[in-house]
């Protein structure tokens, strides 16, 4: 038995080896890149036209997430809105530009003991996780204000469209 197990960890820390050793350069330590155009207004569109993405958003398949406008886009290939939706910020946001998806959970308990679930994380701010999720059965749509949360909530249907287009490595523009 000991054997097996020995067996199976060497092969786990190889494995996570090799996948540490081929990741792009830059991909552990997400950062903002310069905001991705000099910002005009926080989300132009956000009110008038949730069909459009935000103009200062970037080019190509992202997911735009306007801070003040508390709204996300997620926008294909084609620079085509396929879904827009209003979001619940944590108290901990993020500066704005561009980022990847860096780490994914199904499901986990949030810093305030909320169950969530579709976490889908692209940046840290002084050492609180920021990303995406949805809260599970009767909990509260928004944090607890009085734990420090990089949570970014959204609706369970959301959560799964978002889940569904993010997948690791996945542009994230973060606007004002």
């Amino acid at each position: 038995m000991f054997g097996l197990t020995a067996a199976a960890l060497a092969a786990v820390g190889f494995l996570g080896y090799r996948s540490y050793a081929t990741a792009p350069a830059g991909f552990a330590k997400p950062q903002a890149s310069a905001s991705p155009t000099a910002a005009v207004s926080p989300a132009p569109g956000a009110q008038r036209d949730p069909g459009v993405p935000p103009a200062a958003s970037g080019a190509g398949e992202r997911v735009v997430y306007a801070v003040r406008a508390g709204r996300v886009w997620l926008v294909d290939a084609r620079n085509k809105v396929t879904r827009s939706y209003p979001v619940t910020p944590g108290n901990v946001a993020p500066a704005p530009g561009v980022y990847r998806v860096t780490s994914r959970s199904n499901s986990v308990v949030a810093t305030d003991g909320t169950p969530i679930e579709h976490v889908v994380r692209f940046t840290s701010v002084d050492g609180v996780a920021v990303g995406f999720s949805a809260a599970v059965g009767n909990a509260p749509a928004a944090a607890d204000p009085g734990v420090r949360s990089g949570g970014i909530r959204e609706s369970r249907k959301d959560g799964i469209a978002l889940w569904e287009f993010a997948t690791i490595g996945a542009q994230i523009a973060v606007l004002p």
